[in-house]
């Protein structure tokens, strides 16, 4: 069983022009997917619909076999695109909120993920630059023990140095019989990691996709440079 089916999926806002058309994915369990594509091509709204967040015009969309749901959030860990956590709270607090809140959240693995960040526990929230804040947010994200990791451009806000430590993090603290899904513009960082990538082009149509070891070898060149050839006349 395929960890996500997508089937037929349509999103437009206001009846305008479709952000997602008719569009079908199949995603098995135990890989790393770079959902990638331009500005506004609808890769934050496909991932909102996965987490319920937004509801599809039409079409279907299965997690593990179940549609969207009270049961299949239990089974989806989601980093957005924006920082969200604000306020007076400690890190402490919001661990033990997440804990209260999901079942398989590893409190150890928050505590030690953000030693290796040299990240206070102790420190307020709002003490915290907007960088530090996106690296708790997705410290809070990857210490659950999830089936479907849906994460929006998490590199995108950090500094170059932290990018590499936040990749091995990816890789180090998931579930292997999980399944992640990233989006993000910066392709050149991320594309070593990724085991399957899809092109998402405007209108939510896939341009192309495929296993990123294999697509590399036929066209003799990396993803980036595929991108950048393939939507070179939409950007």
């Amino acid at each position: 069983m395929n960890i996500l089916e997508c089937r037929q999926l349509c999103k437009s806002y206001n009846g305008g022009k479709p952000v997602l058309n008719n569009m079908n994915i199949s995603v098995p369990a135990g890989r790393i997917i770079g959902l990638l594509g331009p500005n506004g091509c609808g890769k934050s709204t496909l991932i909102k619909m996965i987490c319920g967040l937004l509801v599809p015009d039409s079409g279907m969309i299965m997690v593990e076999g179940k549609e969207v749901g009270a049961e299949t959030n239990a089974l989806v860990s989601y980093l957005p695109e924006r920082t969200y956590f604000t306020g007076n709270m400690k890190i402490t607090d919001l661990i033990e909120y997440f804990c209260d809140f999901y079942n398989d959240f590893d409190r150890n693995r928050a505590f030690g993920m953000l030693q290796d960040l040299r990240i206070n526990p102790n420190a307020s929230l709002r003490t915290l630059s907007k960088g530090t804040k996106e690296k708790v947010q997705l410290i809070m994200v990857m210490s659950r023990n999830a089936r479907l990791y849906l994460l929006d451009e998490p590199i995108a806000g950090v500094d170059p140095a932290s990018r590499d430590y936040i990749l091995k993090t990816i890789l180090q603290n998931y579930n292997p019989n999980a399944t992640i899904i990233i989006t993000t513009h910066l392709i050149h960082d991320i594309e070593q990691i990724l085991d399957e990538f899809v092109f998402l082009g405007f209108g939510g149509e896939i341009v192309m996709s495929g296993n990123a070891d294999d697509t590399r070898k036929q066209y003799g060149k990396s993803l980036d440079t595929l991108f950048r050839e393939v939507f070179r006349y939409v950007q």
